[in-house]
């Protein structure tokens, strides 16, 4: 992904501009980049010079384990901020799911400004202190919980993105593959596929076509994904899944997404 042309902000020297500067601020003086699905805006282990906001679309990041495994670590969506944690490398890769539209700063020139700006030093601990939180979240979603707490979890996590309120049917697009999904909750696609059918039969959940989905009784599902009452996620509670049918699983599988490419898109 080549660098895009950015105006220096030197009107964000001295402390009159810089005393409320925020993470909005700083990224608003950069052109939009896009990034086409399948595309990777950077690499594990490539220098980690800039740090990037997303604007639209969403992309997976994810780390190669010795034996050629993928392991999706998480998704970035509209509004996420990457690359404030890095120091010399980054250390997942991040792919495009969709096309996605970003904009990006230099990482050193951020941190001389957060220096001099508590507001926006606060602002980048906030983000850091929200991936920390995510990490555990996702500890506890991948050392504690069943199959289909796993993918309940998921599907409950997207929905709450569109809709807040758990008490009213929740309908929205799912941009992930099964693969994402499995490589995410630590399974294979079969066993996502089979979660994803007894969740159906249970009349939790419905799909149409490869991406729609449609929770049903978000907050019934949030009981069976182990969370609170209060939507705390990590809350883990006994299940009891004797009484669940089992038929064969439904056809969901989804082809692979083109190979990953290093080429994006830029405009202004």
């Amino acid at each position: 992904m080549a660098y895009s042309a950015s105006p220096i902000i030197d009107h964000f020297a001295g402390p009159i501009g810089q005393a409320r500067l925020s993470l909005e601020d700083v990224f608003a003086t950069r052109v939009s980049e896009f990034c086409h699905a399948g595309h990777s805006i950077f690499w594990e282990g490539d220098v980690a010079s800039d740090t990037f906001r997303v604007s639209e679309g969403v992309l997976r990041l994810y780390r190669i384990l010795p034996d050629g495994r993928r392991a999706i670590t998480g998704f970035a969506f509209p509004g996420d901020v990457l690359g404030l944690a890095f120091h010399d490398r980054y250390f997942y890769t991040a792919e495009a799911v969709t096309t996605v539209r970003l904009r990006r700063f230099p990482h050193g020139r951020l941190q001389a400004l957060a220096a001099d700006c508590p507001h926006l030093h606060y602002e980048i601990l906030q983000v850091i202190a929200n991936e920390l939180g995510a990490a555990q979240e996702q500890m506890v979603l991948l050392g504690q919980k069943s199959a289909e707490e796993r993918v309940a979890s998921f599907l409950l996590m997207n929905g709450l993105r569109v809709a807040k309120d758990r008490s009213a049917p929740i309908v929205f697009d799912l941009p992930m593959t099964r693969l994402d999904m499995a490589d995410y909750l630590g399974l294979t696609i079969e066993t996502v596929c089979r979660a994803v059918t007894k969740l159906r039969q249970a009349g939790l959940v419905s799909l149409e076509g490869r991406h729609k989905v449609f929770l049903h009784k978000p907050d019934e599902l949030a009981r069976f994904a182990g969370q609170d009452d209060s939507g705390c996620p990590g809350m883990i509670k006994v299940t009891h899944q004797a009484s669940w049918p089992r038929h064969a699983m439904a056809n969901l599988n989804d082809e692979l997404e083109p190979a990953a490419s290093r080429t994006c898109d830029h405009s202004h």
